[in-house]
């Protein structure tokens, strides 16, 4: 997922059939929340993007290796129609790339020659995240391993630090739940980019016979023309299926397709179309209605960490019990985290027995 200050929820755009919970999701078990040790998904996202360069097979098999137990990616589709796996809709921020040219308009070998690693670096930054333009050029860890220009690190190879295709990543990840996020095309992102993007996904992917993976966007139309097409393919709603889910009566929520297999939420989001400001997603009377309809709960970081706990991505700040502990507590099924080395260091220490906010879920679908 993107991480951004303020979310833009179109809940009015939102096409959802009323039907019962995913059958997929009994292939998989995408609730943690009952599970002996209540331990949830570590979604390492892009990779763990503030630990390793986003997005490249480096990431991936170094999150694996810590102990991650679930990886998330973003793709994009080149000029020749290949699925490239890269959060922006330009590879000029975090890659060697010149000028914002959309990933649309590269071909896989152009996208292939890039060093994926070039920009990423684990000082702490001002404004930039780990992928700051303006540290000096010893703090770029890995620039120039993707070229050959630096030795690669003991394990690893060249190729790692480029920009993977969806299909080696599923080839070398064949047992772990991984979550794809269709994205646009430039960086107009319009709606046209995405179902372009979500058609040649389903294409892809309805070939693909696997229940541990699991497809979102922000874009419903995307979620839902890839629905028509990948029709087995597990899926989560965009921000307007979440809203339309979430805020209605319990009685008369709207439940989203049949392929769906777990509500993905920040804690907080702008809903422009009801110009409100949701606050506190991530509270038990919520994730009750999820877990009882038979869905799991995905956790991502979204705005407004400092004023709204579970916003950080991380154990808090201050006096509160932001981020992991109060999502921990709260028994979520997956936790999308930007650190999952340090999310892992944490859950060592956690007291698993001794959550005072955990939610009592008693089933029927609400508290």
């Amino acid at each position: 997922m993107k991480r951004t200050q303020t979310l833009i929820a179109l809940a009015g755009t939102a096409v959802l059939a009323l039907t019962p919970a995913s059958a997929s999701a009994a292939k998989y078990n995408w609730l943690k929340w009952n599970s002996a040790d209540h331990k949830p998904l570590i979604m390492a996202h892009q990779g763990g993007e503030d630990e390793f360069p986003s997005n490249t097979m480096y990431a991936f098999k170094q999150s694996a290796k810590a102990g991650v137990n679930s990886l998330e990616l973003d793709i994009g589709v080149t000029s020749d129609g290949k699925i490239v796996v890269v959060h922006n809709t330009t590879f000029d921020s975090k890659s060697n790339a010149t000028g914002s040219v959309p990933v649309s308009q590269m071909t896989l070998a152009q996208a292939k020659a890039l060093d994926a690693a070039y920009w990423f670096t684990t000082l702490p930054s001002s404004g930039g995240g780990h992928y700051d333009h303006d540290q000096a050029t010893s703090h770029y860890t890995y620039r120039g391993v993707a070229t050959g220009a630096k030795k690669a690190p003991s394990g690893y190879k060249a190729s790692d630090f480029k920009t993977p295709t969806l299909a080696e990543v599923l080839a070398a990840f064949p047992k772990t739940p991984i979550n794809i996020e269709i994205k646009g095309r430039t960086p107009t992102e319009s709606n046209a980019e995405y179902l372009y993007n979500a058609t040649v996904l389903a294409n892809y992917l309805k070939n693909i016979h696997r229940t541990d993976l699991v497809v979102v966007s922000f874009n419903q139309n995307a979620v839902d023309l890839f629905s028509t097409i990948a029709t087995a393919m597990p899926t989560a709603p965009a921000i307007a299926g979440d809203y339309s889910y979430l805020f209605s009566n319990f009685a008369s929520r709207h439940m989203p397709s049949s392929q769906t297999v777990a509500f993905q939420v920040p804690n907080s989001f702008y809903v422009s179309s009801a110009n409100l400001f949701a606050t506190g997603i991530a509270n038990c009377s919520w994730i009750g209605r999820a877990h009882g309809d038979g869905f799991a709960w995905h956790q991502w970081f979204g705005s407004s960490y400092l004023t709204h706990p579970a916003d950080v991505d991380g154990i808090g700040t201050g006096g509160n019990d932001g981020g992991w502990k109060y999502l921990l507590d709260r028994r979520v099924d997956g936790i999308m985290t930007a650190r999952p080395k340090a999310l892992l260091a944490y859950m060592k220490t956690y007291k698993w027995n001794k959550a005072s906010n955990a939610c009592k879920f008693v089933g029927g679908g609400g508290y």
